[in-house]
């Protein structure tokens, strides 16, 4: 027997258009630090408008909304963080994401989707120049300050995932090193690794910056300028593409590829961690619609396939790749042997 059709609801029709709300919320909770309160145990509303300096009814609203869309959960009046909310939302926690909304909520970055029909119209953005693949672009001082602490898991995972500590000895590139995490994170992983951090000037400060926070400076050197254009030297064990290569369309990729493989000692590996899509291209849900944020912020990027970089490594010379899921994150790895 046949499961009978679901009723049309108008249910996606408004949670969509009003998603605008949802977004100002969650930055409000996060501006007044309302997570972290509760973490600390104020659980009703008359505690948190204490502690969060609002009024009552302000909070109690507030709370009720995150309560709704699953952020907190409320029993006979009190307020308590989902886990994933105590992991992510309270500022003591190892794993706090907030600091992320510098970033993902900049002018810069959300002033791109104001027309998506236009965009959608031209098949790129509608920014300035090259949008945000622009020459020395000021987001990415933005991105590499605001965007560090979200990143130490997925650097420690791809650490772990490349094996970094069984090797006597790594040279390492990494190519738009941003907040430099995940070299650092493969210096501090093995003692005998060495890394190149290439990015813009004003860039590479934060990242500097990071490696002599974590206590890798002396084996961390700075290769400032255009991945296209700087000499790249050669003799690398490892080149990490760290969300780069969706920036750019398919030439341009394989163009860049050609000149990381001749950077790769033999044997050497090409890491691009990346938002790859199912051959579909409209699955897994929170990786598909990657594909919209290079539509509206740069004038050629996507969302790739795996056998869409499969194909752009073969092209640039490489022997094969493989794909590994890196759970619990969004993203995928695409290991490519020179």
């Amino acid at each position: 027997m046949s499961k009978p059709m679901p009723q049309p609801s108008p249910e996606l029709f408004f949670t969509t258009v009003n998603a605008y709300q949802r977004t100002g919320a969650l930055k409000a909770a996060i501006e007044l630090d309302l997570f972290s309160c509760i973490g600390q145990g104020r659980e009703t509303s008359q505690e948190l408008a204490g502690k969060c300096g609002t009024s009552e009814r302000g909070i109690r609203i507030s709370c009720d909304y995150l309560v709704v869309l699953g952020f907190l959960t409320k029993q006979e009046g009190r307020y308590a963080l989902t886990p994933d909310s105590a992991m992510f939302l309270d500022r003591h926690s190892p794993g706090y994401l907030g600091g992320a909304l510098e970033f993902l909520l900049s002018p810069m970055l959300t002033d791109a989707f104001k027309d998506i029909a236009a965009c959608v119209r031209k098949g790129g953005t509608l920014m300035p120049e090259e949008g945000t693949v622009s020459a020395e672009h000021p987001i990415w001082v933005k991105f590499a300050r605001a965007m560090a602490p979200m990143m130490g898991l997925p650097a420690q995972l791809l650490a772990n995932l490349v094996n970094g500590n069984a090797t006597p000895k790594l040279k390492v590139l990494d190519i738009a090193a941003g907040h430099g995490l995940f070299g650092i994170t493969l210096a501090q992983t093995n003692p005998n690794v060495e890394v190149v951090a290439l990015d813009w000037p004003h860039v590479l400060e934060v990242a500097k910056e990071n490696a002599q926070g974590r206590g890798v400076a002396s084996r961390y050197r700075l290769l400032p300028g255009s991945a296209f254009e700087v000499n790249y030297g050669n003799g690398y064990d490892l080149v990490l593409l760290t969300n780069f290569l969706h920036h750019f369309d398919v030439p341009t990729c394989e163009t860049l590829l050609k000149k990381v493989h001749a950077g790769l000692a033999a044997g050497g590996r090409a890491i691009a961690l990346e938002f790859v899509p199912n051959e579909d291209r409209v699955s897994p849900p929170g990786t598909a619609p990657f594909s919209l944020m290079m539509l509206c912020t740069t004038p050629n990027g996507d969302a790739y396939t795996f056998s869409e970089y499969e194909r752009m490594f073969r092209s640039a010379g490489f022997s094969r790749s493989e794909f590994r899921p890196l759970p619990p994150t969004l993203q995928q790895v695409v290991i490519s042997h020179k």
